[in-house]
């Protein structure tokens, strides 16, 4: 199960909409624990895909600059977030195949239906995703 502070699951949603037709990506700090974690702030990252519409790639030193500022705020990694601006809230092969944090979640959030945020655990054991329960605080 994951949990969202409702300003992070909402900021999620505004970056994806902000993102027009290409993919944002960020990662999501808050408390991790391999069966419930809570996400409680995010940290937006560039897309440096060489086709954004329909990849995304963070930069490796963006990415440890944005780890190294989670941590020195006593936060913890919970996993990753992306949007697919056409697709479906469910993992690409794309996705199953470029996922390396066994155990964390991976969240995508969609533009072209309801629910519009997702989230899997990657399972390295089994080489796949498994979905995951999204709670939002109301407060």
């Amino acid at each position: 199960m994951i949990q969202f502070s409702r300003s992070a699951y909402d900021e999620i949603v505004y970056q994806a909409y902000n993102g027009g037709d290409e993919e944002i990506c960020g990662v999501l700090a808050g408390e991790y624990d391999a069966g419930h974690s809570r996400v409680t702030d995010t940290y937006a990252a560039e897309n440096v895909a060489e086709t954004p519409q329909t990849r995304y790639v963070m930069d490796p030193e963006e990415q440890f600059e944005i780890i190294e500022t989670i941590e020195d705020a006593g936060l913890e990694i919970v996993g990753f977030y992306h949007s697919h601006p056409a697709g479906p809230t469910n993992p690409s092969k794309t996705d199953a195949d470029r996922a390396t944090w066994p155990e964390y979640s991976y969240v995508i959030c969609a533009l072209d239906g309801y629910p519009f945020v997702g989230s899997w655990r990657w399972r390295a054991d089994e080489e796949a995703f498994e979905q995951e329960t999204i709670a939002v605080e109301q407060h």
